[in-house]
């Protein structure tokens, strides 16, 4: 045998031994196991879209009687003078206990601290629904979890209505006519464009939920007709999806004639930076279309807010919304968000935090609780989302580029998955059926998951270490941690260091990340956790300054036709992990062009048996590529003091929207008899932008 022969002989024997030898220790991907059994859940009771509510002119209004002295004084106009032409009537027969009474107070408690009012220019309010109680959006989804399925389609809220052209690339829409902002100024198209052309398309500009212009399809323009209509106009017919993208929080506009005289393109005097904080969180009576104003803000306190006396909705009997004087966000933490409102010192929770489950439970079990809990479906999901740019986002330095150079090497991605023990990752967080493996993608008991799609690589450090190893990671130092190759440029030799983004904010996100980081260091891999506050942590994402990042998952991944263009990186800024460089080019893998490919075919068609197939061959590239490595998946409970009414059943913490967004507080209300001394300003109403506090007799 020549000695060519004989080598390639040797060579392929050699490949042979390799291959034989990773099948027995990389373990083949499979389906992921069922969810446990979750039995403490509420269902809820289904209706028609028309059911709930729709705008019409009534006979006469009303209001509370305080409100009524004010304008008998001449201090405000009368209700019917503040109130639109067609008001917002909610339906009584979809009201779980009929036409409220005015007063009292919903008292929530928040981990988050308001940054400013200015939501549209990239401003936190503090989140907790302060944000969803100030700020109105074009459409609404969070109300959907109760719409029968055949009548799904995002519900009007500003839009009143709307029509599509005949080849479905133009959408108008007419806004509600002779609306009024939180301080009587009129609301109309110019507060819609100022929205979209001064901060959606304005590159120096991004609202506080990182919308862009692509996150209603790329290329799409929006232009103004009159005062109450605009034109959307699309390059994908009839993309009905973005109908969800105008709920909030992409489409909620801000007071134009408010802000405008603050940004830099009508006030050359200002920079972006002194449009986006002239705003702060001490600026009082700020004006907003939502149901309560901010009156009183006392740092790490607490935010008051009062009723917005221009609110244009209404109940069936005319009485101007919302029933509650008064709206509180006691400034503390998440964790003690639950705390609180099992206790009855805070009305509402959403039960996130799985550390939480069983005490909250348990004090919900006994004879004098003052709240109940119920859970919904496992709707809450973690990811760990790897940076998979290589074109120069965010600006990263030798090493930094070289772990993501490892991030779009499907072995290294495998490898992390495979050194994932997710089952202990979810007891970490808490005992009992509450968590479920998750491999990522879409989650199990949601309308498109299909199992059979979904590939899951489970658990096994041996596994992990070979396919390490297949990807030129080895230890060279003996130290533990694997190295980098030696031609890896600036970085040879050196060991593998990955920077880790986690929130501090929510307990959860830093028992993950600390999960994470100890199961990595078993298959040598190295890991420096990078915790910081909720604000700090959406820069540094949006910005590209990270390796890996743990996310808790959007809206995409529940209801897939909510966000639907977030599922893939369908534009340069819109994946959380993949946007463009420095070159203004996305590098995506092959992978996600076909995702991209298979979300356009989606939003791009309304056949649901297509739409069916499509989410599956998006699961299996997705799960399979590991697009984002799946953590746990878990339910969310909610608590709610027993005194409230008009709560429908079965709400979700999370499902369209958030829990704040659907269950409708403006309809909500306390019966007299069980009403509570907790307004701090009764009998007062917001001043004019900027003033000291409320207003009153």
């Amino acid at each position: 045998m020549s000695s060519d022969r004989l080598r390639i002989a040797i060579v392929g024997l050699m490949c042979g031994v390799c291959t034989s030898a990773l099948a027995q220790t990389v373990p083949a991907p499979t389906t992921p196991p069922d969810p446990p059994r979750f039995d403490a859940q509420a269902f809820p009771n289904f209706l028609g879209a028309k059911d709930l509510y729709d705008y019409e002119a009534l006979p006469e209004y009303h209001e509370p009687d305080f409100v009524a002295a004010m304008v008998a004084k001449g201090e405000l106009p009368p209700v019917k003078d503040r109130l639109p032409n067609e008001p917002l009537v909610f339906k009584t027969a979809a009201m779980p206990d009929g036409i409220g009474v005015y007063g009292d107070v919903m008292r929530h408690v928040v981990g988050a601290r308001p940054e400013g009012w200015n939501f549209q220019a990239g401003q936190s309010q503090g989140w907790g629904g302060i944000d969803i109680g100030m700020f109105e959006c074009l459409t609404r989804t969070g109300p959907l979890f109760q719409v029968r399925a055949e009548e799904l389609e995002p519900l009007p809220n500003l839009a009143q209505s709307w029509e599509w052209s005949d080849d479905g690339l133009q959408l108008t829409m007419h806004l509600i006519e002779g609306a009024k902002w939180s301080d009587g100024a009129p609301f109309n198209a110019d507060d819609v464009m100022f929205y979209w052309e001064d901060n959606i398309l304005d590159p120096n500009l991004t609202p506080v939920t990182g919308t862009t212009q692509e996150t209603f399809g790329a290329g799409t323009t929006l232009e103004k007709v009159d005062d109450n209509t605009v034109l959307w106009t699309f390059k994908t017919p009839f993309p009905k999806q973005v109908l969800y993208q105008m709920a909030y929080g992409d489409f909620c506009p801000g007071p134009a004639h408010l802000l405008k005289p603050e940004h830099p393109k009508y006030n050359p005097d200002n920079t972006y930076e002194d449009f986006k904080n002239a705003f702060p969180p001490e600026y009082m009576n700020y004006p907003v279309m939502g149901a309560w104003v901010p009156v009183e803000y006392r740092p790490d306190d607490i935010i008051v807010m009062r009723r917005n006396p221009y609110y244009w909705k209404v109940d069936e009997a005319g009485n101007q919304l919302p029933y509650f004087s008064e709206i509180h966000y006691k400034l503390s933490t998440w964790a003690d968000r639950d705390v609180q409102a099992i206790a009855g010192t805070a009305d509402i929770s959403n039960l996130e935090q799985p550390e939480n489950f069983v005490e909250v439970l348990k004090r919900a079990a006994e004879p004098d609780a003052p709240a109940t809990v119920t859970f919904g479906a496992r709707t809450i999901g973690y990811s760990l989302y790897p940076n998979l740019s290589a074109n120069g986002w965010g600006q990263p330095d030798d090493r930094a580029q070289a772990v993501r150079e490892l991030n779009r090497n499907i072995d290294f991605r495998k490898a992390i998955s495979y050194g994932l023990n997710r089952e202990a990752i979810g007891d970490s967080l808490v005992k009992g059926p509450f968590t479920a493996i998750y491999p990522g993608g879409l989650y199990a008991g949601t309308t498109y998951y299909d199992a059979a799609s979904t590939v899951y690589y489970p658990y096994s450090a041996e596994g992990a270490k070979t396919l390490l190893e297949q990807a030129g990671l080895i230890d060279t130092d003996g130290n533990g941690f694997v190295n980098f190759p030696a031609d890896a440029e600036g970085v040879g030799g050196q060991d593998v260091q990955i920077t880790l983004l986690a929130n501090t904010d929510f307990a959860t996100d830093r028992s993950l990340a600390d999960a994470v980081i100890a199961q990595m260091e078993q298959i040598g891999i190295k890991i420096i956790g990078r915790y910081m506050a909720d604000n700090q942590l959406q820069a540094a994402r949006n910005a590209g300054d990270f390796d890996w990042v743990i996310n808790r998952n959007g809206s995409s991944l529940v209801s897939v036709v909510q966000n639907t263009a977030e599922l893939a990186p369908t534009g340069p800024r819109v994946a959380l992990q993949h946007r463009v460089g420095t070159d203004d080019e996305l590098d995506l893998l092959p992978f996600e062009q076909e995702l991209a490919d298979v979300v356009d075919g989606f939003i791009a068609t309304n056949d649901p048996i297509e739409r069916i197939a499509l989410m599956k061959t998006y699961q299996q590239l997705y799960t399979e590529n590991l697009y984002a490595i799946g953590l746990t998946q878990y339910s969310g409970g909610h608590i709610l003091n027993k005194r409230f009414s008009n709560v429908a059943a079965g709400l979700p913490i999370f499902l369209f929207n958030w829990d704040v967004d659907s269950i409708f507080r403006e309809r909500m209300y306390v019966a007299a008899d069980k009403q509570q001394d907790y307004e701090l300003f009764p009998d007062t109403l917001p001043g004019a932008p900027g003033s000291d506090g409320p207003v009153g007799l």
